[in-house]
């Protein structure tokens, strides 16, 4: 139909057609960029709370040995790392567990939270140095001290425009906001994003994701678990707070 019109028709036409096409086209390049960094960092959670807890079973339950571990295996997945000065660089810059805005794409808040389940320190006796090796106070396998954890990555979308998209899509699809404004991927039309409430997902993480996405600080949870048995006694100075420094207690 377009061969029958004017040349001046003929151009005002591409041109509305490239102006409604070209965000979704845009953002399917981008989107999967960005879907597959975060299938990268998701792989990189499991590893880092597997370094984690294994960091943890030999250094007495040290919470900032645990959190400089996985930190250290999540660095690929933010900061520059292709050397061993820049490797180095960027530790010492996230040893203390937070994103630096001058640094990490204006990212801000705590890099991971680590939730450990077990043991409770109620469960950590005053001789435990003493006993710890000791198989009479086991009635069973399971009563060996174990260190389990629970890991969140706030990992940050670093691409942009697919991170305020994805976003908002994140936060609809876990019900915590309703989208209702103009279709970032289809101009034309009006977005109507919503979701149910999932309801695995923790208020802590609901409150810090609502939280980080106020101040366009745009990141997704990814959690991961590891256990093991403890090859060092626990000790009552590393469990002052049950869960890790800058994690919530009771997540």
């Amino acid at each position: 139909m377009s061969r029958n019109l004017p040349t001046e028709l003929q151009s005002g036409q591409a041109a509305v057609e490239a102006a409604i096409t070209l965000p979704l086209a845009v953002f399917l390049i981008l989107g999967t960029l960005q879907l597959f960094l975060l299938l990268q960092a998701r792989a990189l959670t499991e590893y880092a709370a597997f370094r984690a807890v294994r960091t943890g079973s030999v250094k007495h339950g040290d919470c900032e040995a645990m959190s400089h571990a996985a930190i250290a295996v999540l660095l690929p997945s933010f900061a520059r790392t292709d050397s061993p000065a820049a490797l180095g660089t960027a530790f010492r810059n996230h040893r203390d567990n937070q994103y630096r805005p001058g640094h990490d794409s204006g990212h801000s808040g705590s890099i991971v939270w680590i939730a450990r389940e077990r043991p409770l320190r109620a469960q950590i006796r005053p001789d435990e140095e003493e006993s710890f090796d000791d198989p009479a106070r086991y009635a069973s396998v399971a009563d060996v001290m174990r260190l389990e954890a629970r890991l969140v990555f706030w990992y940050p979308l670093r691409i942009p425009f697919a991170d305020w998209v994805l976003s908002r899509m994140f936060l609809a699809h876990m019900g915590l906001r309703e989208y209702s404004s103009t279709d970032p991927l289809i101009p034309t039309h009006t977005a109507h994003w919503t979701g149910q409430v999932v309801p695995s997902l923790d208020a802590a993480i609901r409150q810090e994701l609502l939280s980080r996405a106020e101040r366009r600080d745009y990141v997704f949870p990814l959690q991961a678990s590891y256990s093991m048995r403890m090859m060092t006694s626990a000790r009552l100075r590393f469990f002052e707070t049950q869960n890790c420094p800058l994690t919530p207690e009771g997540l």
